[in-house]
């Protein structure tokens, strides 16, 4: 005997953990439409990068063209749908990439500077201020449109920020 208000899935008769029986209206019947992905979204920020980071963006475009190559001449839809997207948002940002150059004022921070700061816990992290295609923390660079980063430009060593509610100290500006 099963409780009261619990449905079994024979009878779908009183509400309960099982899902009520749905319409074949809602049954998806073209299996082609997943082939198509949405785009990835581009940033509204400037596309700044560093040399280094358009580099990177260039060699991304000739893997991923030489991988959809592949793809296609092996008929994969799924893998010729996901790289081409790629492809189109390596090659949008490269059109809309603005190369600047590495900074020589040492004594404020720039885009491109790698600053050391000193945190209110006593942890000391050095981050260069890179594009946001190229920003990657756990390898210490982080995108000029984050937090930690426009908290830091324009700023000197001695002067403390303030980011996510933690102290910091700026110690270093190479």
């Amino acid at each position: 005997m099963q409780p009261r208000g619990v449905r079994s899935p024979v009878d779908g008769a009183a509400a309960g953990p099982y899902p009520p029986r749905m319409s074949r209206a809602f049954v998806k019947e073209d299996d082609d439409a997943g082939d198509e992905l949405p785009e990835r979204p581009v940033s509204p920020h400037p596309n700044l990068v560093t040399p280094e980071g358009l580099a990177a963006i260039e060699a991304e475009i000739a893997r991923l063209g030489e991988a959809l190559s592949d793809a296609r001449r092996r008929d994969d839809a799924l893998a010729i749908a996901a790289l081409g997207r790629d492809l189109r948002y390596f090659q949008r940002r490269r059109a809309s990439a603005e190369l600047m150059a590495p900074p020589v004022d040492r004594n404020t921070v720039q885009f491109g500077a790698t600053v050391t700061i000193l945190r209110d816990d006593g942890r000391r992290q050095t981050y260069r201020i890179v594009g946001e295609d190229e920003a990657d923390p756990k390898h210490g660079t982080i995108s000029h449109v984050a937090p930690l980063a426009i908290a830091l430009l324009g700023r000197q060593v001695g002067d403390e920020i303030t980011v996510a509610g933690h102290d910091a100290e700026i110690v270093a500006i190479a």
